[in-house]
């Protein structure tokens, strides 16, 4: 069953796009977050190159003031303006031409297609508005769809949270490619006190790579990984996620080799997910238990979501866990026989919503 299959909302939609699409250039990141801005600023569902050019170019052109490299080709014209751009060779108007002309080549084609097939809600839909004869490609646009403007007319924490899901996604992507994380198979870790997913070179000089809860809040649907509560990832909501360590934090000195003839990093991203509140730290809640084994089986296959996705540190997770199923089976196994042992006691909680798996 795929990920939309479970559950088939307009937000599961947008997250397997943004999730599960090719990783080979960022425009459809910059499109997407363009598509939440005009969706809140629009008097028209029709929207032009024109008026979509600007916030499209410069998501692109902000990103690339701190990661040049933003596709695994050749450096494009599109994106040779964005940094011209922000060199001050070009001006605005300069920009937008040129976004018309070359920006949107593949991207809007590409948008819904997810493993070479287009899902089936759409959040826009192409059109030609021909206003003289032979001047269409000026007149060319996107009408944006119900779909887009129920997930972002209000622009709720809900919203928010898919907003930053997008923009954890694209940091995520942009770094693996800058620090070539599949080639040189990068460990990526945690930090408990900042939330932040970082890696380490070899003089242990650190680079942050993206906040923990945005990049794995997608594949969590906005739900407690352990009862399926509704969780944020907006700072400022009542019910914004703990990361949590899904075999306990204080097991990492013991677990040097706990797992299948492999060291054990408990602070891997295949050790993460996010809990609510109470889950994590409630009077009933997990703490130093350890989940029971049909939790272990729902961490199995969010880890699968992870690496059939291509996550951009799907590299990084068959390293840590294993080359195939089998493999990353037999470690979550051993993992958990090694956690029992030491800490004796399982814990689920009670469900307290569908299950998103």
């Amino acid at each position: 069953m795929n990920f939309v299959d479970v559950e088939p909302t307009l937000e599961n939609y947008w997250r397997a796009i943004i999730l599960f699409g090719k990783n080979t250039a960022s425009y459809k990141f910059a499109l997407a977050k363009s598509l939440i801005d005009v969706s809140l600023e629009c008097q028209s569902d029709l929207i032009s190159l024109d008026d979509l050019a600007l916030p499209y170019a410069l998501h692109l052109a902000e990103h690339l003031k701190h990661s040049p490299k933003q596709s695994t080709g050749k450096v494009g014209q599109f994106i040779q303006a964005c940094q011209d751009y922000n060199a001050g060779k070009i001006d605005e108007d300069r920009l937008i031409q040129i976004t018309k002309k070359e920006g949107f080549k593949y991207v809007l084609d590409a948008f819904h297609v997810v493993n070479t097939k287009a899902v089936t809600e759409r959040f826009y839909d192409m059109v030609n508005e021909e206003f003289f004869i032979d001047e269409r490609k000026f007149n060319k646009g996107i009408r944006l769809t119900d779909n887009l403007f129920k997930l972002f007319y209000i622009y709720d924490n809900s919203a928010k949270d898919l907003n930053q899901e997008t923009e954890s996604r694209w940091n995520l992507v942009e770094k693996a490619w800058e620090l070539n994380i599949n080639k040189n198979l990068i460990v990526v870790e945690f930090d408990q006190q900042t939330k932040q997913l970082f890696t380490q070179d070899a003089k242990r000089r650190r680079t942050n790579i993206t906040t923990s809860r945005g990049a794995l809040n997608g594949y969590q649907k906005s739900r407690c990984f352990y009862c399926f509560k509704e969780i944020s990832i907006s700072s400022d909501d009542d019910l914004l996620a703990d990361v949590d360590h899904f075999f306990p934090h204080l097991l990492k000195p013991d677990v040097a080799n706990a797992g299948c003839c492999r060291p054990v990093n408990v602070d891997g991203v295949w050790n993460l997910v996010l809990s609510c509140a109470e889950c994590n730290r409630g009077e009933s809640g997990k703490f130093a238990q350890v989940p029971s084994i049909e939790l272990l089986e729902r961490l199995h296959t969010r880890n699968e979501y992870l690496i059939g996705s291509h996550h951009p540190l799907r590299e990084t997770l068959i390293m840590q866990t294993g080359t195939t199923e089998r493999d990353r089976k037999y470690f979550l196994d051993k993992s958990y026989r090694f956690s029992k042992e030491r800490l004796i006691h399982n814990w689920q909680p009670k469900p307290q919503g569908l299950s998103i798996f």
